[in-house]
This record gives C-alpha cells, sequence and structure tokens, in this order.
C-alpha cells in the first residue's frame, strides 16, 4: 500500500512535469535574418518572401501583424515584452516587404516563435 506522503509526493512531481513541459522555454539571444511581410500572407500563401513592399505595407495598415519569415521557414513573431505589450508593426513598417537582420531575445512555445527585437536593420544587398 502507498502511503499518502508517498501518493502526495508523487502528484505533486506530476504536476511540476506538466508545467515545465507547457510552459514556454526561457529565453536566449539570437541574430536572425529574413523578410518582413505580414503574418497572414506568411501562413497562409506558403511565401518564400514577400509579394512586393506595397503588398505588406497594406496588410500591415489593415491590421495584419508584420513577421519576420527567415530561409529555413521558421516565422519570428516580434513581441513587446513591456506591460501592456505593445504592437511592433510600427517598428516593421520601414522594413515592410524587404530582407532585414535582427536580433533580441527569442521565446519559443510549441514550435511558435516569438522575438523581442533589439536591434533591427536592413540586411546588405546580396545577403
Amino acid at each position: 500500500m502507498i502511503s499518502k506522503t508517498t501518493a502526495v509526493g508523487g502528484f505533486v512531481l506530476c504536476l511540476l512535469m506538466v508545467f515545465a513541459w507547457a510552459s514556454p522555454t526561457p529565453s536566449h539571444t539570437v541574430t536572425i535574418q529574413g523578410y518582413v511581410l505580414d503574418s497572414a500572407c506568411a501562413f497562409t500563401k506558403g511565401l518564400e518572401k514577400p509579394i512586393s513592399e506595397g503588398c505588406a505595407v497594406a496588410c500591415a495598415k489593415a491590421g495584419s501583424p508584420l513577421v519576420i519569415l527567415t530561409a529555413d521557414g521558421v516565422i519570428y513573431l516580434p513581441v513587446s515584452d513591456a506591460t501592456p505589450a505593445t504592437s511592433q508593426n510600427d517598428r516593421l513598417l520601414p522594413f515592410a516587404g524587404k530582407k532585414v537582420v535582427a536580433s533580441g531575445k527569442v521565446y519559443e512555445r510549441k514550435g511558435a516563435h516569438a522575438l523581442v527585437i533589439e536591434k533591427i536593420e536592413a540586411a546588405a544587398e546580396g545577403k
């Protein structure tokens, strides 16, 4: 027969494992390179790069969040770590439809990638 203490300890251990599995991974700093495009096109059209700068700008101004799509197909959602959080579209709008190099803290959760941008600039031509 299992003691009450052993049963409670086992339950707590299982609960901690569930929280550890479900929680996002700790952030780490990365530098990525990719195209800035609207999230709807990145997901629904399977694009490898934006159709055009004008299209990305129009979608962003209509409310679609801008994302960064890397060459290997990973989509990074730029987020704010402030409370309350703020949209990052204004910061990304000058780069809409263009290739960028961005660095900052990345957070991953169940296959999703979010990036708190510390630095962003246009990628060098030909890169």
